[in-house]
């Protein structure tokens, strides 16, 4: 009697086992360790990195100005002979003349001074453009207004005007001990009610970063009153440009 044929299933087995590769054994090669970045060489690009931003940014800054120097009115004569005033007010009547000017002192501010906790504005004008620029900067707003125009416990400081004396106030909780200030107004004159706001923040135990104006009068020295870093956002010669 002759044997039976194999099924098709151990055909098939015996098919793939004659036909499949040996499993080769794990390989045992090692690996070199992943590459670590060269400090020096990452330091050098971080510094490179913040060197075209600064630059950016100084150009950014530069261009502003430009356009907001150009956006100011000249009135001859105003309030008394001889004096030319510059009229800043066009600026808040254009929206993007005004986000230009709160984009120019944020730049300033942020290149050139720690992280202010509070933007002081001077009675009027610095209340134009302070507390958009503190918000810009994540800041507080606090003002300094003439004596007894704000309610509550205040401190006070006296300066000298050309016809006498007068006197600015600040709340008292307005400031608290330690917190980093910046004092902005519109423009610096004789520097004198400047200098009593700079007064009122250091009674309440803060910390004067500076003073940034747009304006200033330059001929009347009043930086020289000022015991911290003034800085004009518009100067003479730019406005001439």
């Amino acid at each position: 009697m002759s044997a039976l044929p194999a099924s098709d299933s151990q055909l098939n087995t015996n098919s793939i086992a004659a036909t499949s590769p040996p499993v080769e054994a794990a390989s045992t090669t090692s690996h070199p360790p992943p590459h670590k970045p060269d400090p020096t060489v990452e330091s050098n690009a971080s510094k490179r990195r913040l060197s075209a931003a600064a630059t950016s940014s100084a150009a950014e800054l530069a261009s502003l100005k430009i356009r907001l120097s150009q956006a100011l009115r000249q009135f001859p004569d105003f309030p008394s002979p001889g004096i030319l005033f510059e009229d800043i007010l066009p600026i808040f009547a254009d929206p993007s003349l005004h986000e230009a000017l709160v984009r120019a002192l944020e730049l300033h501010v942020s290149q050139a001074y720690a992280k202010p906790d509070v933007v002081v504005g001077l009675e009027a004008r610095g209340f134009l453009f302070g507390p958009s620029l503190a918000l810009r900067l994540g800041a507080s707003f606090v003002p300094v207004r003439k004596k007894g125009k704000l309610p509550g416990p205040c401190e006070t400081a006296g300066y000298q005007k050309e016809y006498g004396e007068d006197f600015f106030q600040m709340q008292s909780d307005g400031v608290k001990s330690g917190q980093k200030v910046l004092v902005v107004d519109d423009i610096i004159a004789t520097g004198g009610s400047a200098a009593a706001a700079g007064s009122l923040v250091k009674k309440l135990g803060g910390t004067l970063l500076g003073y940034v104006f747009i304006l200033e009068l330059d001929f009347l020295q009043g930086r020289a009153k000022l015991d911290a870093p003034v800085y004009t956002l518009l100067s003479s010669q730019e406005k001439k440009a």
